[in-house]
């Protein structure tokens, strides 16, 4: 009976790594993509429909439109650089990630909450708001 106690709990514990190391991976991919400022590939990892917020403007685009929103934003943004300065989980358990993306001078702080789909981390919002 002991043995299947330590059997499910080394179980469930290496489940619960996995989506840590999964969540972890598709926030260094996005932090990556953002970083070189391809909108091709941060669009990768962004949901069907997603929530996107350049300064005041909120809208839901699917992921095809939301990756031309991104092109547009990096070609009048370009990247001069782009950090993850925290990352967590909500009470809810979504994952999500604070950043600081520098661009001509110009500093926005970067929000983006991801959400399991299937077996992957797809972004559902994002947010680039000028500090």
């Amino acid at each position: 009976m002991k043995a299947l106690k330590y059997i499910f709990f080394f179980c469930l514990s290496m489940v619960l790594l996995g989506e840590t190391y999964a969540q972890k991976e598709t926030i260094d991919d996005v932090k990556n993509a953002i970083k070189s400022g391809s909108s091709k590939e941060v669009s990768k990892h962004f949901d069907a429909n997603v929530d996107v917020t350049i300064d005041s403007d909120i809208q839901t685009y699917s992921k095809i439109q939301a990756e031309y929103v991104f092109k547009d934003f990096f070609k009048n943004n370009p990247p001069t650089s782009f950090t993850i300065v925290h990352q967590g989980s909500s009470k809810g358990g979504l994952p999500y990630a604070i950043g600081q993306y520098i661009s001509n001078g110009q500093t926005f702080r970067v929000w983006m909450r991801i959400k399991g789909s299937g077996e992957r981390y797809l972004i559902n919002e994002i947010s680039f708001i000028k500090e």
